[in-house]
């Protein structure tokens, strides 16, 4: 029996704007970022950040900092929709689900950089800017929600596993709409952990290229209204008949930061979001690929990939042109679909340096410009450190 999500409404600020429609064209374009470069121990590296002044300050100055700029930049697109959902179910009624992965680390350390300069923290610092639920505070505090609210920090797939959290909890009555995506940013600890992996590139990523050398991080935020059945006054036009279908985890249990290399733990993720979804593979129009660029996770996944779908199914990893913007990734890759979905099946380009990868099994990777006649399922993946693999299908009525 499927358990569909219905979504009423959608938001995204990323390193390629806020504006869904200019998004849009340019993600069938294939055409990348800004990305900025920054000095990693004496190696530039790109990422793609947006610099804090360049948004709105959090209206609430104990809330202002990065991370919560980048979420006001994508809740002001749903606010209305958000609003509606309280005066319908009452503030109780609606939850927060979201993902995240360093959504405090840039404050603390700026804080422990005045100590040592000057002995003391700046003033109004707290530490709790570091903790994991501070960017959902940010949430029901600006909209007064009051219902149940969890944070996911399961690394590149936090935010699709809020999904997954919010789907499981709406069907158990806890809530009646829900409020999920996530938040990230490439703060200079995250990058610096990334670079001491061996994982980040000094140029951006190549994803599924011959060439690759690594993944290119991002910024990003992104929400979701979602609620069990369709309600036509609170569902905006242009999302009208947009479902999330399928919902499937695995984890490998394999390594604590390398994918299982044979594909294993993104299969079964695949395999249990179609089965959730009861649609086929061969119904699936559209795959958004994890996709970030290291030799491990595009060599696993074109396996996985692969043995399920073959290799004609289109597919485009949008992180060359996003950055892997970590726990905010798997939202904003499923409003990627989402828009796919309604914009006649145009899809997300693939930008890489065309060089095929002769090790890895085909993968049909997507060019500038196409398209698939009469769209109807996607399906959009997440595989994280530690082996937790989320995959979500998403669907148009």
């Amino acid at each position: 029996m499927s358990r569909p999500l219905y979504v009423n409404d959608f938001g995204f600020y990323c390193i390629l704007g806020g504006d869904k429609e200019a998004v849009f064209q340019k993600l069938t374009r294939g055409e990348r970022g800004n990305f900025t470069m920054h000095d990693v121990a004496g190696v530039m590296r790109p990422a793609a950040t947006i610099e804090p002044d360049t948004m709105t300050p959090v209206e609430n100055p104990e809330f202002d900092n990065r991370v919560n700029r980048l979420s006001c930049a994508a809740l002001d697109q749903i606010e209305p929709t958000v609003r509606k959902a309280i005066e319908k179910f009452g503030a109780n009624r609606v939850g927060i689900f979201m993902g995240s992965c360093d959504n405090g680390s840039e404050s603390s350390l700026a804080a422990l950089r005045c100590f040592k300069e000057t002995g003391k923290f700046p003033e109004g610092y707290k530490l709790e800017y570091q903790s994991a639920d501070f960017p959902l505070r940010y949430i029901a505090e600006r909209f007064g929600i009051t219902g149940m609210a969890s944070v996911h920090s399961t690394a590149c797939a936090s935010s699709a596993s809020a999904f997954v959290s919010a789907r499981n909890n709406i069907y158990a009555g806890n809530c009646d709409a829900a409020v999920v995506g996530g938040v990230d940013i490439a703060s200079l600890s995250v990058i610096l952990g990334f670079a001491s992996l061996e994982a980040m590139s000094d140029r951006p990523t190549n994803p599924f290229s011959a060439n690759r050398s690594g993944l290119t991080l991002g910024d990003a935020a992104v929400y979701f209204v979602v609620t069990r059945d369709s309600f036509a006054d609170l569902c905006r036009p242009e999302c009208e008949g947009l479902t999330v279908l399928g919902f499937g985890e695995s984890a490998d249990a394999d390594h604590i930061t390398a994918p299982r290399a044979d594909g294993e733990g993104a299969y079964l993720a695949m395999s249990a979001a179609l089965d959730d979804a009861g649609v086929a593979a061969s119904d699936i129009g559209y795959i958004n690929l994890h996709g970030t660029g290291t030799r491990l996770n595009d060599a696993m996944e074109s396996r996985a990939v692969n043995r399920i779908f073959g290799e004609n199914v289109p597919a485009s990893s949008t992180k060359a042109l996003t950055g892997h913007t970590l726990g905010a990734a798997g939202a904003l890759e499923a409003a990627f679909c989402c828009l796919a979905l309604t914009h006649g099946g145009k899809l997300p380009a693939h930008l890489f340096d065309g060089v095929m990868d002769p090790e890895l099994p085909k993968v049909r990777l997507v060019k500038s410009g196409e398209s698939v006649e009469n769209l109807k399922y996607c399906i959009s993946n997440s595989f994280a450190f530690g082996g937790c693999n989320v995959s979500l299908v998403l669907g148009k009525k």
